[in-house]
Formats: C-alpha cells, structure tokens, sequence
C-alpha cells in the first residue's frame, strides 16, 4: 500500500504538464513512417485468407495516448477505416476473392498531420465455378421458363450470360444481363421443337482488366412440339360477292386447356372465344383483305392465314366533265357512269343515277349540261342505288370539283419605272388584268428572238429584258401574246400603248460652244456671250458652262430649250483661255462640247498709245545713233586738232650729244631700273613743223641710262639713224630745234620723291601709254587730217 502514492502522484503529475504542453501548444511530434504489408503474399489463389497489416511511426515529446486514423482504400476507393491508439490496424479478407484484386494504400492522420504507405498490389487468381438452375427442363417450343445462374461466393458485380449448345456442337448465346450481384435470374424460351444442353458463365471486370469464368454445369433441355395451330374456313365458299352473308370457323383442336382463339383483320379484332368460333358479316365493298386466326397458349402463339376478296357487284360512279378545260361562258357537261357490273346477280336497267352540287341534289340522271359561270363552280358528285337478291347497295363516286377559268384580258404594256431612255436598255411589263393561272406571256421584240414567261403564282410579273432602242417609232413594233390555255385563241397587246403610257427621254446630242463675238474677235472691255446648244434631246436641259482655268463652273442653266447662253460683260486679260460647256437632260447622260479658246485683244487706245510710244521709242534711237555718229566725228576731229597742236607748240625737243647725254646719266645716279628710251619717229612731217623728217623708216634703238634717287628724271631720246645731236636746248616757246635734219624728243616726267621703285616703273609705263596715245593719234589723222594739221600749226623756225 505504501508504493501506490507515489505512482498516482506521477500519474497526476504527467496529465497536468501533458496539460500545460497542450495548453501552451507546444507538444511537437512527426509521423516517421508509415508500412502497408499483406500476408501470406501479394499473389494469392482465391479462397485463400489474406490480411493488411498498417502500422505507423510517430516521434513526439512524450505526448500520452496520441491517437492514429487509419484509412485503407482499394484503387482509391476506401474500404475500411478505424480511429485508434494503437500504431497498427489489421485488415482481413476472408476469404480473398478476384474482386479483392487492387492496389492497396494506408493513410495515417495524426491530429493535424497525414503520410500515405507505398502502394501495394494485391492480386487474387482464379474464379468460382458458376451454377446454372432451370424451373423446366421439358418446356413447349416457345414456352417461357426460368433460368437462374450464381456465384454465391464471389464479389463484386457480375456479368452473367445464358448460352444454348445444340448437338452439332455449335454453341450460341441465348441472353446477356448487365452486371448485378453474384448471382442472376431471367426467363427463356425456345421455339424450335428439339434437344439442346444449356450452360452459363460470368465476367468481372477489375481495373486491371476483364476476367472470366469457367463454363457452368449443363443441363439438358427438350422443347416439345405444340399442337395449336387453329383451323379456318370461309362459308359458303371463298368466291365471295358484295351482299352475301359469310361465315368465318376459326377453332383449334388440342388436349391443352386454357386455349384461346382469336379472329383478326387489319391488326383489329373480329371476334376472341375459347377453342373454338363462328364469325358472320355481310360483305361489302372494302372487306378484301386477310382474314388471321390466332390460338394462344400462356405465351405461344399459332397463327393461320386466310385471304379473303368480296368482288362487287357493280363498279364504284366515275363523275367525268367535259370540256376539262373550262372556261367562264364555256357549256360544260358532267355524265355519271358505271363501268363493271354482274349481270347474274344484278340488273343493269334497276341501277338509279343522281348528280349532286355540294351534297344538293341537281337531278336525277347520267348527265347534267350546264354554262360555265362562277355561280356554278363547286363539288359535284354523283349516286348510283342498285339491289342484288337480298340486299341493295348506294355507291357514291368521287368528287369532282368544277372551277371555270376566267379568260385572259387584253395585256398591257408597260415601262418599268415609267421612263424609257432612249439608246439605254430597259425594262418592260406584260400584265393581264384578269385571267386564271398559270398565264403564259410571250413578247416580240424587233430584231430578237421571242421571250416567254409563265406565270403560275399570285404576285408573279412577267418582265422582259429589252435592248436598246433609238427611236420611239420602234415602240410600236413591240407586240405582246397572252394566253392560258391551248385550246383558246392567244390575246395580243400591242406596243402602240407605250408611247402614250410612257415617258420617253431622249439624251442630249453634243453641245455645240458658239462665242459672240467670235473668237478672233474678242478685245478687252467688250461682253462676250458663250452660246451653248444642242441639235437634239428631250427638255428641261441643263448647260454648264467652264473655263479650263478655273475648276468652278462658270454657270449652269436649265432650260426648256435646246439652248442657253452665258454673258461675259467688260472681258479682261484674265478671261483669255479655252471653255466648254456640258449639256445633260433626265436621260442623266453628261455631254461635252468641244474646247473653243480665245485670245483677248487690247483695247483700241491701248493699242494706240503702245504705237505711238514704240514710235517715239524708234525716234529717240535713230537721235542717238545719229548723235553718238556726230559725237565720234567730233572727238576724232578735236583729237587730231589737239594732236598737231601738241606737236607743234608743246612738245620740247633735246639735242644731245653723246657726251650730253652720258653727263645727263651721271647727274642722276638715284633712278634704279629707269630706262631713258630714244625713238626714231618716223614719217612724213609737214615742213612748216620744223622737224626733221627720216628718208625712210628705222628700228628703235634704245639706251638705258642708270637711274639715281637724288634726281629720278626719266629722258626719252631719240635717236636718228646716223647722228645724234650733242646739245640740249630747251625752248620756252616749245619749238622743236633743228640739227642736221634730224630731231630728238623728250619729254621729262615730274616724280614723286616719297613714291619708290615700283612707282617709278609705273610713271616709266605711263610715259609709254602717252607715246602709243600720241602714235595712234597721228595714225587715225594719216592723209585726211593732214593738210588741216598743217594750217593749225605756226611755223617757228
């Protein structure tokens, strides 16, 4: 007694920190592994006893009591479940059977934790035998009996099957039932009288695949003949007329009880009696056919066959009409007629003929003639009464419905739309007011082949595509024929009815431009007019008048006349250039006259004025020409003067000797790269000059004298061909000096002392332009101004 405390005080202990923990949530635990085993092996003949062993592995930190949900499915479907503190469950199959075949998985949940096993496939061979059971085993041919084929120890859903197995051996399937439990029932029956072994056997399907059994047992089955089938006689015979009386013994003769008989027609029922009937009716009309006796057993059936013909005793009235095609005023005539009859049994004279109009009797005859009228349409039919021996009959005929056509109208012609454009394809329209249907339209058209259009509908037209046309004098040629039976005159609608009916549009021809005035005649503040015109085309036409330099219309008119006009009023430069105009009518169709350019003049004092300047203009350049021709005279003439003038008075002559001459190059060392240049000017001179004149014409020669900067003087000398003149005399009245016959010239060139070199070369250039100057001077005075020269001049010498 004395160890048990300390054990309930641990035992109190463990629940209250298994509490704590779980208050606190921090008990922690991990499904380790979870095993699916199945013994005695994974493959296993059925029968035998397998079982499924599912444990698990779970790691926690002392948590007491842990609970474990095991499930176990078979090919994902659950097959067994269990809730326990135990780390395994078992599973038994007792016996195993091939619906226990499968692929097998264990899932264990841990409160909030799960882990499946590997799958396991378990797989279950073999199957049981089945077992056939049959209520009858000597059944009639065709009576039902119950066949029943089980399993018992099987699973699952099984397909069960019935086969018959003859004595040749050949086996055939009897029945299929769709999958029950193990076990099946049906009824069978066979009708053929004979022996035959019947079995079964069933299929399982898993999902690996269908499996089936072995073949039941046998048993024998003998079908026995069935001695039913019913007799069947016609009284008094089977040549049966219309209004004899006939009997029908249908009956079956048989030790069987419960036997009945039936007597059928057209699937309906005449009469049903035990073993044996008697059936009478008159015949008439409409009872051919076949007559079907049936016995039945429970279950079997026998059936005989009789036909049967009542032939009539006279034929069913035909009701014909003449004409059949009928018109409204056409005289009609309906004969009622029976066409077989027997003379044995029936009188041709007794036979009373009737006509009727819906059901109301007309009159008593073969025929009726009447006139064709909408009060006379309707149903006719007609009767005919007759009596055999013993019996009298009334036969209708069938109905004939009589309608009288109402005759086409004369057609009318018509435009489509109203309007016909001249030189365009259009439409046109043939109608009937009246008339019955179908209604054929035939329409000529000039220079084209005969169209038809048939018309057998309510709303139909009948339209035709015509060609072009160019005059309306062909309208007329357009005929239309109508007609709605072969056997009456056709109804002819002319063309003439279109040119009142219809509004005819003729285009416009080209637009003819006439300008007012001319075109050549068109001047600058004058008012020009645009005539435009047409030779031909159906008003109102509009003209539209352009200038191809503007894109605008100009003007645009609509006029009931074939012409219109556009004014221009005081024409400008501006309005030179081509115009057109165009012409269009309702016809739509836009024509285009050809372009009539213009070129404006100027006004008439314009062009006096320009005249008059141009004269002006010519007058001042022949002032001028005849001017500047004086002025040219005059500078010659003043040039010359000017020249002989220079000669003679001003121009100083040196004579020097060539020892002069040297001392002059001494004095003035200072001019660098000046040339003193003496020429031999050569040329007749006039005595009263005082120069000397040359015999003949020489070379230039010339000296270069050393330039010196202290007196840059540049001496042109001129030296004569022979001797030189050693004295230099200036003369203050500048006339030239006389020595030998011969003359020098010079002339000295004022200096600049600030200029340098390249100005000397320069005042060196300018003293050879005056000598060229003074040359050509006297080349262009040669022998005309040469004795005028000399008179100016005064002689000094």
């Amino acid at each position: 007694m004395e160890p048990r405390p300390p054990k309930l005080l641990l035992l109190l202990l463990t629940r209250l920190l298994y509490l704590w923990q779980c208050a606190r949530g921090q008990s922690s635990y991990t499904i380790d592994n979870v095993g699916l085993t199945i013994q005695p092996s994974n493959t296993v003949v059925s029968g035998t006893p397998v079982t499924l062993r599912c444990q698990v592995s779970v790691s926690h930190d002392n948590i007491p009591h842990l609970t474990h949900t095991f499930l176990l499915t078979q090919d994902d479907i659950p097959v067994h479940s269990s809730t326990t503190t135990e780390d395994s469950v078992l599973y038994e199959l007792n016996p195993a059977r091939a619906a226990d075949s499968g692929s097998y998985e264990c899932r264990v949940t841990v409160k909030g934790k799960s882990r499946a096993s590997f799958s396991q496939k378990l797989d279950v061979t073999g199957l049981q035998t089945p077992i056939l059971h049959l209520n009858k085993t000597r059944p009639y041919e065709g009576e039902e009996f119950t066949a029943s084929c089980s399993a018992p120890e099987e699973k699952g859903s099984l397909i069960f099957r019935f086969y018959q197995r003859l004595r040749s051996g050949q086996s055939e399937r009897l029945k299929q039932l769709a999958a029950t439990g193990n076990s099946s029932e049906t009824t069978l029956h066979l009708r053929v009288a004979r022996d035959s072994l019947l079995y079964c056997d069933y299929e399982i399907n898993l999902v690996s695949g269908a499996r089936r059994s072995n073949q039941s047992n046998e048993i024998q089955v003998v079908v026995q003949a069935l001695y039913i089938s019913p007799t069947v006689n016609v009284l008094p015979s089977s040549d049966v007329y219309e209004g004899d009386v006939v009997e029908v013994v249908c009956k079956v003769v048989s030790e069987l009880k419960n036997i009945e008989v039936f007597l059928t027609r057209d699937r309906r029922i005449l009469k049903q009696a035990s073993v044996s009937l008697v059936y009478r009716f008159t015949a008439q009309e409409g009872d051919y056919g076949e007559l079907v006796c049936k016995a039945e057993w429970g279950n079997v059936q026998k059936e005989t066959y009789l036909p049967i013909t009542v032939k009539e005793l006279f034929s069913k009235p035909t009701l014909t009409l003449e004409p059949m095609d009928l018109f409204e005023g056409d005289r009609f005539k309906l004969t009622c007629s029976v066409s077989v009859y027997v003379p044995e049994k029936i009188n041709n004279e007794s036979m009373i003929f009737s006509i009727y109009k819906d059901n109301v009797k007309l009159t008593n005859g073969e025929t009726f003639i009447s006139v064709a009228h909408p009060k006379k349409n309707g149903n006719y039919s007609c009767k005919v009464q007759a009596a055999s021996h013993n019996h009298s009959f009334v036969k209708e005929s069938q109905t004939v419905v009589v309608k009288a056509k109402v005759p086409v109208s004369v057609p009318k012609l018509s435009v489509l739309g109203g309007t016909l454009v001249l030189g365009k394809p259009f439409q046109l329209l043939c109608h009937s007011d009246s008339g019955t249907l179908p209604v054929v339209y035939t329409l000529n058209f000039p220079q084209q082949q005969p169209e038809q259009r048939e018309i057998s509908k309510p709303g139909e037209r009948a339209i035709f595509n015509c060609t072009a046309i160019h005059k309306q004098a062909d309208l007329s040629d357009i005929i239309c024929h109508v007609n709605n039976s072969k056997q009456r005159p056709v109804v002819v609608g002319l063309g003439q009815q279109l040119l009142r009916a219809t509004n005819i549009i003729e285009p416009v021809y080209a637009p003819i431009l006439i300008m007012r005035p001319s075109a050549e005649d068109v001047s600058e503040g004058q008012d020009l007019t645009l005539i435009c015109s047409v030779q031909r085309g159906t008003p109102p036409v509009t003209f539209t008048w352009y200038h191809t330099e503007r894109e605008a219309a100009l003007d645009s008119q609509s006029s009931n006349k074939l012409a219109g006009s556009h004014r221009i009023n005081n024409v400008k430069g501006e309005h030179r250039g081509g115009y057109y105009c165009e012409s269009t009518n309702p016809a739509n169709e836009t024509k285009r006259s050809q372009t009539v350019t213009i070129g404006v003049k100027l006004a008439g004092w314009k062009q006096g004025l320009i005249a008059v300047f141009c004269l002006l203009l010519v007058l001042a350049v022949i002032l001028v020409i005849v001017f500047r021709k004086r002025l040219l005279q005059f500078k010659r003439r003043r040039t010359a003067e000017l020249s002989v003038k220079s000669a003679g008075t001003k121009v100083e002559r040196l004579s020097l000797t060539q020892a002069e001459v040297n001392e002059a190059a001494n004095v003035t060392p200072g001019i660098m790269g000046k040339s003193v240049w003496s020429e031999h000017v050569s040329g007749s001179e006039s005595d009263d000059q005082n120069s000397v004149t040359s015999p003949e014409k020489q070379e230039p020669r010339y000296t270069e004298v050393p330039p010196r900067p202290e007196n840059p003087t540049i001496v042109l000398v001129e030296f004569g061909p022979e001797t030189m003149n050693s004295e230099v005399r200036n003369s203050k009245q500048g006339v030239p000096e006389q020595a030998d016959g011969e003359s020098v010239e010079y002339a000295q060139l004022n200096h600049d002392h600030g200029h340098h070199g390249d100005q000397g070369n320069h005042g060196d250039n300018r003293i050879k332009d005056e000598h060229t100057v003074k040359t050509d001077n006297s080349d262009d005075n040669n022998t005309a101004d040469h004795e005028e020269s000399a008179k100016d001049q005064t002689p000094d010498s």
